[in-house]
Order: C-alpha cells, then structure tokens, then sequence
C-alpha cells in the first residue's frame, strides 16, 4: 500500500496545493509551526479515523472557511484507487465529514476504515505509556479497527449499549420500578462485551510478539517489554476463549456489581474499564520506567500495529512518523530506519540531514504551509 498523490484546499494552515511521494522514505522539514504535521493529519484522516492529534473536524478547517477538501490517490489491493475527503460546516459548530471512494459516496467516515491503512508515530502518544486506561484502549480498538475492519460495527454497538445501560441506571435511581428491565440490557451489555473482549485477545496475541521483539531491538538487547491484558471483573483465565464464553463471565460480573453500579450511576466492570499492562524487565514502564523507556515502548506498540496489519492486510501500511527523529538516538535511529526499509514512510523534522544520511529519499520543505520539493 503506497500513497500516490495528495492534494488539499482550505485545510489548516496549509495553503492549496499537492505532493506526489517517493515509495520509500518521505521527509518533511521545516521550522515548527510551519504545517508539517497539518500534512500527515491530512493522509491520516483518510483511514476514517479522527485527527491523530484529538482535534475536532472543525478545526481542521482554515479560519474563515466554510469547508475543506483533501483528494488521495494510492495503491492498495493490487489496484490504484482514490479517495476524497469533504469537510464543510453545517453550522457553528457542526462538520460533515464526507468521504467519496473510487466515486462512490461512503455512507459514513467508519466505512473508510480498512480501505486506506496507516500508522502514525507522534509525541501525543507517549500517553500510551504514561496517561490512563482511555488511551490505551482507545489506540487498542483503533488498531484492531484497522487490522479487522467487520470488528468496528461491534465496537460501535457496544459503545452504545454501555451508554443505554448506564442511563438506565441512573433513571432506576429516580424510578427504582424499573430495576427489573435491567435484566435485558445486562444480557445485550454482555453479549456485545464479549465480543470486543475477545478481539482485544486474538489481537493482543499478534501484537505481544511484534512490540515486544521491536522493543528488545530498540534497546539494543538490554531490555524486555512484557505486554498484558487486564480484566476489571474475574476472567484471567479467559484468554484463548470465545466470545461467548467470556460473556458469561461478563454477564455474571454484571450480576455481582448491580447494586455498585447502581451506586454509582455507571457501569463498573466490563470491556469500557479494562486496560493492558506494559512492564520493562518485570517493572511498570508507567510508574518506573525513564523517560526513553517510555518512549521506546510507545513507538514499540506502534511498530508491532504496523507489523500487524502487514499480516493481516497481506501489504504495508502507509507509516507517518511525526517529529519521532528528535527524540530517538543515533542507535535508535539506525535500528528503526533499518527495520523499515522497503515501507513507505513520511517523516517530519526541522532538520532532514540525520534521515537523509540513513536513508536517502525524497525530501519537501514547509514553509508557512507552503510545500515545496527538494531537487
């Protein structure tokens, strides 16, 4: 999977225009603030995901503007496609987000996910290591998402079960008659649960191997990176299982906890609570591990998501490495460069000489979200 073209108007900073990458290594230099990153958000977007960077649609249209578009060609499947992406303003505060593929209008942004696959390394997502539980399983679901595009309808419909749920639960509050309804949702509730926890399994038990192999390799061989899922309700022994076996456990946990999550106006246990660990020698990389351990781990996660969408798409994700460069050593930049090689890759820097001397490749510069190519 490569990236042919990609042209944008009205988007962020970047003033119109294009840029045709090379198929291997891509930099993108230039002083901060510059629109650089604006760039890779732009190729993101088409994975039907969000902004990599937590920012609403409307954002990603320039001040003043009532819409913007983005048009990607690529290669994917065996097959040159194009997408286009249309972002326009409803009303204050309101984007639609329109995606045409191949011509054909998507009848939403989730439609687009498995049509373009990519990976993105940025510094937001050290917070995989040091934020909480949200950040990792929200990088979790998106990277399955990806992997196994069918598994986004489940995760939708269990998002929504946990809504409906936990607002029965706090209008038993005000009507406690109506505890007994309870009775379907928990069953609905742990049926969906099961299903996005036995997801979250299978697709741990590719990522493990890859993240943790990365890791060792980043670390020059002196380190270990362990990976593990953890249950907010008693079902340790539930790797290895099937979905429905693990919504028993669910829904029985759902059982034991009524009169908490009644107390609490939520839904205590189930996969919206669960997390993964990630520990370095046996140790919590959150609470003991350095700073470039952290680091090291982060980008050993999204390595090990590109590794597994390798082998499930059967072709290599698009890689987007935002400012990764300033914050690895000379040795990790050797290793990652090295284990890269034959992916297409765009990166951004201020200073292209250190990629350049790796690597070789293309090379554009940004300047006020002017981009230019580097003969």
């Amino acid at each position: 999977m490569n990236v042919k073209g990609l042209s944008w108007k009205n988007y962020r900073n970047l003033a119109p225009g294009e840029i045709f990458p090379g198929e291997e290594v891509n930099v993108i230099f230039g002083e901060n603030a510059q629109g650089k990153t604006n760039l890779l958000e732009a190729l993101w977007v088409f994975t039907g995901g969000r902004s990599f960077r937590g920012a609403k649609d409307e954002n990603l249209i320039a001040f003043g503007a009532d819409h913007a578009k983005a048009e990607l060609a690529f290669f994917a499947q065996g097959r040159a496609q194009e997408a286009s992406l249309l972002l326009s303003v409803a009303k204050p505060g309101s984007v639609r987000r329109n995606y045409q593929l191949n011509g054909i209008e998507q009848k939403s942004p989730s439609a687009m996910v498995g049509s373009f696959c990519s990976c993105v390394f940025a510094p937001v997502h050290l917070s995989l290591v040091e934020a909480g539980p949200a950040e990792r399983r929200k990088f979790l679901d998106g990277a399955i998402c990806q992997a196994k595009p069918s598994a986004a309808k489940a995760f939708s419909r269990f998002r929504r079960a946990t809504e409906q749920r936990n607002a029965l639960l706090k209008e038993i509050l005000r009507r406690p008659q109506m505890e007994p309804t309870l009775d379907e949702w928990d069953e609905a509730f742990a049926a969906l649960g099961g299903e996005v926890i036995a997801d979250r399994l299978e697709y741990l038990s590719q990522l493990q191997p890859a993240a943790e192999e990365f890791y060792f390799g980043i670390s020059s061989g002196r380190e270990a990176l362990s990976i593990g899922y953890e249950f907010s309700f008693p079902a340790e022994e539930a790797a290895g299982q099937k979905a429905k076996e693990i919504s028993a456990r669910l829904l029985f946990a759902l059982q034991q906890n009524r009169r908490a999550d009644l107390a609490a106006g939520f839904t205590t246990c189930g996969p919206q609570r669960d997390d993964f660990s990630l520990e370095i020698n046996g140790l919590s990389a959150r609470i003991f591990g350095s700073q470039g351990q952290k680091r090291s781990a982060a980008l050993a996660l999204k390595l090990g998501e590109a590794a597994v969408l390798r082998r499930n798409l059967g072709e290599k994700p698009v890689v987007l490495f935002d400012d990764v460069m300033s914050e690895l050593d000379r040795g990790r930049q050797d290793y990652l460069f090295n284990r890269m090689q034959g992916w297409q890759i765009f990166i951004t820097c201020c200073e292209p000489a250190a990629v350049l001397r790796l690597f070789g490749g293309k090379t554009f510069r940004m300047q006020d979200g002017v981009l230019s190519e580097q003969k």
